[in-house]
């Protein structure tokens, strides 16, 4: 799958890795008891008589034996059993950490998924996560190291009664590591269908696209609207739903296409696929209401009870951090383009959850960005708002060749803290008084009037100018927060750089529909670009910004405009569709400057360097010609008499 490029279907039924004896040994083996009469004291060896090891044993390699001499007859003392079965024991446990090792870099580099249709045991179980997507069957199918009976003879008391109690779904689909469950094996394959529908035939490929007519619009505006300060289902932002009367309120994406997985775990971010305009995307979004994390009781410790703990919306948790990591990954390499929802106030930063792990889990975020490769769209939807840390792991700087943010005009808002936390820390109550005394007509009046009055008559004037202050006070906490708010909002964000447009919410479709088909094309031609510049070592390779900014100036050198025409998705796109033989001629004058460079790089290098790497390019050009047809080789040298004025 790895060698060909594509993706892997793993279905897992097992009971690990195989344990055997050797039967030829076992049948014939004997035992040199310390008393042959009462063999219950226990014995010294075992060995095996000289005649049975002249016969069987002498030259075979089955086992390793010494000669010694028992009861005065001279025997074979057994030291070590080969056996002569191939698969007896730690050689299946080599052959397990090969195909681990090959399942760890097949989630690398292609699309692995796992059906657990039937218990998968001890190696069998790492498969599973080595492979990472996992569906599961609801019945008779546990992920587990070692079988309950096992765990029970173990510790000497019947504490398990079935496989399903240590990796059933009630444990493995709500920790994470099953991302669907299904309740029979047909309705498994139809999910894997299904995921696989997402992913290109090969990776690297070509997204595959589905005709949405009939079943949705692509330019079309968007139903579904929160209303401020009213917790809602995140879901319907991208799948739509029906109001109170029964009327569909269409979402973002395409009508019936989201699929979500890892339901079962960290619920307060919510991961799936969806379909923009039929273009397959992986997507992810925050949960705003609160979420409840379940840890079940181990009948294993008498002491043990359920814990349930309460997880706030809008704010990531080591198990909610680390499945949206999880996410990224996953959709990294299905080759998925990536559409966030943002609306996190932050990290928790209790002292549970920095034990357990949250700034490690919350960094995975980042690494996750840093090595994403397709289209990255962080979006903040209306009334939401990104703070603190978790921009920092979401801001398009992380990897600014595929990242973009935007935010709803006029709704989203982000900051260090929120409008109440700035306020509190950044306009105290002095600043507040200040404020007053510069803007409140009666205080202006009385602090002028104490300025000219004797000074029997101040105390009560001041005492006024207090009353009216404490009596402002209020109104003025509330008009800090506003101008706190106020350096908050999208047009604050667009004017610094920090996002790269205000996008209204009902508009929100259509625009990135456009933007996501101009940026897969823009990404295609990048690669053909970078690949180009990629000819050897002494010509610096192009980074995919740069080979942005040349792209760039080919757009509005060809159409003679401004650079803002260049953010035009709909005029970009109809450009390189309508000069895409000139682009695919400039792709290939690139690549000759770049061979070209690298070449005089080489033959004018200092010292031996250059004679090594003249001797080379010639050297080269034979093999090279060694290989042509006589047409194409007389072809060949006309071009170089030519070149080189011979």
């Amino acid at each position: 799958a790895r060698e060909n490029r594509l993706p892997r279907l793993y279905v897992a039924a097992n009971s690990g890795a195989r344990i055997g004896l050797a039967e030829s040994v076992k049948k014939l083996f004997k035992v040199a008891f310390k008393d042959p009469s009462k063999p219950e004291n226990g014995f010294d060896f075992l060995y095996v008589s000289k005649d049975d090891y002249e016969t069987n044993f002498r030259g075979n390699n089955q086992i390793i034996a010494e000669q010694t001499l028992h009861n005065g007859e001279e025997v074979y003392k057994i030291k070590d059993i080969i056996g002569a079965e191939p698969d007896l024991g730690v050689e299946n446990l080599k052959g397990s950490g090969l195909i681990a090792g090959e399942t760890s870099a097949a989630y690398k580099d292609i699309f692995t998924l796992t059906l657990v249709l039937g218990r998968t045991v001890g190696i069998g179980a790492y498969l599973v996560r080595l492979g990472h997507r996992t569906i599961q069957k609801t019945t008779q199918s546990p992920i587990i190291l070692t079988g309950y009976q096992a765990l029970n003879k173990l510790m000497g008391v019947d504490v398990y009664s079935t496989n399903d109690q240590l990796g059933g779904p009630g444990i493995m689909y709500s920790n994470g590591v099953s991302h669907m469950i299904a309740p029979d094996h047909l309705s498994a394959i139809e999910s894997a269908m299904q995921w696989i529908s997402f992913v290109p035939s090969v990776r690297g490929g070509l997204l595959p696209m589905t005709d949405v007519r009939g079943i949705d619009v692509v330019e079309r505006k968007i139903g579904f609207a929160p209303s401020p300060g009213v917790p809602y289902d995140p879901r319907f932002l991208m799948t739509g739903t029906e109001d109170d009367d029964g009327n569909w309120q269409s979402g973002f994406f395409d009508k019936g296409s989201f699929v979500e997985s890892l339901a079962g775990w960290a619920k307060s971010v919510v991961v799936g696929r969806a379909r923009l305009g039929g273009i397959p995307m992986g997507v992810i979004a925050t949960e705003n209401r609160t979420a409840e994390a379940i840890k079940p009781a181990d009948p294993a410790d008498v002491k043990a009870a359920e814990a349930i703990k309460q997880e706030a919306g809008c704010v990531w948790f080591p198990n909610s951090a680390y499945k949206t990591a999880q996410a990224i990954n996953d959709f990294r390499t299905e080759d998925l383009p990536l559409m966030i929802f943002a609306n996190w106030r932050g990290f928790s930063g209790g002292q549970r959850d920095m034990f357990d792990e949250v700034l490690k889990y919350g960094s995975l975020i980042v690494d996750g960005f840093v090595a994403y490769e397709q289209p990255v769209f962080v979006f903040i939807p209306p009334y939401a708002e990104i703070r603190g840390g978790a921009w920092v792991v979401l801001d398009a700087s992380i990897n600014a060749s595929v990242m973009e943010m935007y935010a709803t005009k006029g709704t989203a808002r982000g900051g260090v803290l929120e409008a109440n936390g700035a306020a509190a820390v950044k306009y105290r109550e002095k600043d507040l008084l200040k404020s007053m005394r510069r803007i409140d007509d009666k205080l202006i009046a009385l602090y002028t009037k104490m300025e000219s009055v004797e000074d029997s008559e101040k105390a009560s004037i001041q005492n006024d100018i207090s009353m009216r202050e404490r009596s402002l006070l209020p109104v003025y906490e509330q008009i800090a927060v506003q101008f706190c708010e106020l350096h908050d909002t999208p047009g604050r964000m667009k004017a610094v750089g920090v996002i790269e447009s205000d996008v209204e919410w009902e508009d929100a479709r259509s625009f990135f529909c456009w933007r996501l088909r101009r940026k897969l094309a823009e990404f295609d031609l990048r690669r053909k670009m970078m690949s180009s510049a990629n000819v050897g070592r002494g010509v610096k390779a192009m980074s995919a910004i740069e080979a942005s900014g040349m792209m760039r100036d080919w757009f509005l050198e060809a159409n003679n405009t401004s650079s803002g025409m260049w953010n035009d998705d709909k005029k970009m796109l109809a450009w390189m569709a309508e000069n895409n033989e000139k682009l695919e001629l400039k792709v290939s004058e690139l690549m000759k400057k770049y061979v070209s460079e690298e070449v005089y790089t080489a033959m004018i290098a200092s010292g031996d360097t250059a004679m090594i790497g003249t001797s080379g390019i010639i050297e080269g050009i034979s093999r090279a010609m060694s290989t042509m047809g006589a047409e194409q080789r007389e072809s060949f040298k006309q071009s170089m008499k030519e070149v080189l004025q011979l």
